[in-house]
């Protein structure tokens, strides 16, 4: 077991994953404590699918018939460049380039190929956001970094900008029981930079976080109460990991398919705010942006605008 989780790691690696670890599949009791307050609490604002499949989301072996491991992979979308801030608008780093969907389960799939390979008949399945998994709570058991006071999962070497992806299997592994030590300490950056205080440590609140706000949030209008705390961002934010200190080690990827086009890298806020959805439509044909549908980013841009000429 130990030589051929070694190979799968290494296969990882070679299709580009930062790190992979690998868990038992059994249920994350502390996590769904902790997740059940949340829900109670209605942090989840209006994604009522995180209500859904509760004990599918705490328990793999409820996902995923015989399911014995966990395998979780961290791949890096911190950008070369930025989006040029001088009269413009901001969106998230996750979003400059193609929806991570397609590229990471494909990647999945061919290390699911390769396991078959080396292991004979066995059944896996990749996730990436697509069923209710809980995402950090696995790489942060499988020992590739820490959940800090953001509710992001940290690494010392890279720190954060990772999208999370897993494959769960009937394959029994050799499991990484090594945990990584918390090392936000008395550090509080993200939650005082937070503009809406959508943070408390190790808890977001999604009802006042801009993100929520600005893609998931389905209101024809966003809430007055939030006038002069968007700063710009019309799809997503970044703060909160910006202003974390372990982000000074964040390296740009190498993923092209992540490259923001030209025509983006050459945008102002008129060019924001004239966008037609024909060129929507051209320019984010494959980008998580077009999860906030047209409607849903004028809305942001207008209520940014609004904002800032009152």
């Amino acid at each position: 077991m130990s030589n051929l989780s070694n190979k799968i790691k290494a296969k990882a690696k070679d299709l580009g994953f930062y790190d992979c670890g690998i868990s038992r599949a059994d249920r994350l009791s502390a996590d769904a404590e902790r997740l059940k307050k949340w829900l109670d609490e209605g942090r989840q604002a209006g994604m009522g699918y995180m209500e859904n499949h509760f004990e599918k989301r705490t328990d793999p072996r409820k996902l995923f018939e015989n399911a014995k491991s966990v395998l979780s992979v961290l791949y890096n979308y911190f950008p070369g460049r930025n989006l040029p801030e001088e009269d413009n608008y901001k969106i998230s780093k996750y979003a400059y380039g193609k929806d991570y969907h397609f590229i990471i389960k494909e990647k999945l799939t061919l290390l699911i190929e390769f396991i078959k390979t080396e292991a004979g008949e066995i059944n896996a399945r990749a996730f990436t956001d697509s069923a209710p998994v809980l995402d950090r709570a696995w790489a942060a058991r499988a020992g590739l970094g820490w959940i800090g006071k953001n509710t992001n999962l940290i690494t010392k070497k890279q720190g954060s900008f990772f999208f999370i992806g897993e494959i769960i299997t009937d394959l029994e592994l050799e499991y990484d029981e090594k945990r990584i030590e918390n090392y936000c300490g008395t550090c509080t950056k993200c939650i005082d930079a937070c503009p809406t205080g959508a943070l408390q440590p190790y808890q977001v609140d999604a009802r006042n976080c801009i993100s929520f706000l600005t893609i998931e949030n389905k209101e024809e209008t966003i809430s007055p109460e939030f006038k002069g705390k968007f700063e710009d961002w019309i799809f997503g934010c970044d703060i909160c990991q910006d202003v974390c200190p372990w982000n000074r080690f964040s390296r740009p990827h190498s993923e092209p398919g992540f490259d923001p086009p030209d025509i983006l890298m050459h945008f102002g806020k008129t060019d924001w705010e004239n966008l037609s959805k024909e060129q929507f439509n051209k320019i984010f044909k494959d980008s998580p942006v077009k999860r906030s549908k047209y409607k849903g980013l004028l809305r942001n841009i207008n209520f940014v605008k609004m904002d800032k000429e009152c």
